[in-house]
């Protein structure tokens, strides 16, 4: 069995959702939504952190591998290419308080049970329940996990092998 943790919206429904609640014609949302993701898209690739409003912040980010001098650095160190995106503080609460449905089908696509959560968006994990207090998520707050590292500039040096990296 396999479960449905989401479904999919296409672009055209979220343009048409977003005209809707804002009084404008599907044309100009369609104009401003491209528009919006040409300048993200560009400043983004000049190396900004852009703010998406209502929604957080992303940036690109690289993963490589570290070397121990300036002179062993090149391109070919660079292994992932990578979106990060930073969620506000009220999109986090949002999530977190939102009840979460799974769905579970069998192979043939017969639903066999659906689930809806009522908890308080804990997450349970039996295997390091004497690690972290129990029932508790060892990545509370979420957000990635090198936040604001690596942040001083191409400086080189830092950790192991498959270091984020980031540029200002």
């Amino acid at each position: 069995m396999m479960p449905e943790l989401y479904t999919s919206l296409s672009q055209d429904k979220v343009i048409k959702e977003a005209a809707l609640r804002s009084g404008v014609s599907k044309g100009i949302m369609q104009a401003c939504w491209d528009a919006a993701g040409e300048v993200i898209k560009a400043w983004a690739t000049e190396g900004h952190s852009v703010a998406l409003p209502g929604l957080g912040t992303m940036r690109f980010g690289l993963r490589a591998k570290s070397v121990a001098s300036a002179e062993e650095v090149k391109a070919g160190l660079i292994s992932t290419r990578r979106i990060i995106f930073t969620p506000t503080v009220d999109l986090k609460d949002e999530l977190a308080s939102t009840a979460i449905q799974i769905t579970c089908y069998d192979r043939d696509g017969k639903e066999v049970k659906r689930v809806t959560s009522t908890d308080p968006g804990t997450v349970e994990d039996p295997e390091n329940e004497n690690q972290n207090g129990g029932n508790q998520s060892q990545n509370q707050g979420g957000g990635s996990q090198n936040q604001g590292g690596n942040q001083g500039g191409n400086t080189g040096g830092g950790g192991g092998e498959d270091d984020d990296v980031t540029y200002d």
